[in-house]
C-alpha cells in the first residue's frame, strides 16, 4: 500500500529530472578531478548520452537504479501498481539495450554507471580511469 496520495505520488515522480541528477553530477566531479574533459547530453548521438568523450569515442550513461531496473535495493519495483511499473521499467531496459547497440554500431564504447555505484568515490574513480584509458 502506498503511503502517498495519487496526487502526491504524481508530483514526486514528475519532479525527477532527466539530466543533471545527483549521481550524474557526482560522476562528472570525479571525472573532472581526474583531469578529463567531456561534453554533456549530445543530442546528435543515440540516447543522448549523459557524458561524451568525442575524441576517445566513449560515452557514459548514469542510470537511476529504479528507472532502469537495476538489480539492487534501490532498483526494486514498487508493490503497488505492478501492472504499470513492470512493463514501464522493462521498456526502459529494452530501450537502453537498443541505444547501446546503436552507439556500438557507430563506433562508441559505452559504460553504464548505476546510481548505487556512485557512493564510493575511490572505486568509481578507478573504474572511470580504467574505462577511459583502455
Amino acid at each position: 500500500m502506498d503511503t502517498r496520495s495519487v496526487d502526491q505520488r504524481r508530483r514526486i515522480m514528475q519532479s525527477v529530472g532527466r539530466k543533471d541528477t545527483g549521481p550524474e553530477i557526482t560522476v562528472r566531479r570525479v571525472l573532472h578531478a581526474l583531469g578529463f574533459r567531456f561534453r554533456l547530453h549530445r543530442q546528435d548521438l543515440p540516447g543522448r548520452p549523459d557524458i561524451v568523450f568525442p575524441s576517445r569515442r566513449k560515452v557514459i550513461f548514469v542510470h537511476g537504479c529504479f528507472w532502469h531496473g537495476h538489480n539492487c535495493r534501490k532498483g526494486r519495483l514498487p508493490k503497488s501498481r505492478i501492472e504499470y511499473w513492470g512493463p514501464k521499467i522493462e521498456a526502459n531496459r529494452e530501450r537502453d539495450a537498443r541505444t547501446e547497440a546503436a552507439l556500438a554500431e557507430i563506433g562508441f564504447d559505452v559504460e553504464i554507471i548505476w546510481q548505487c555505484e556512485t557512493v564510493d568515490a575511490s572505486e568509481l574513480s578507478e573504474r572511470l580511469k580504467k574505462f577511459l584509458d583502455s
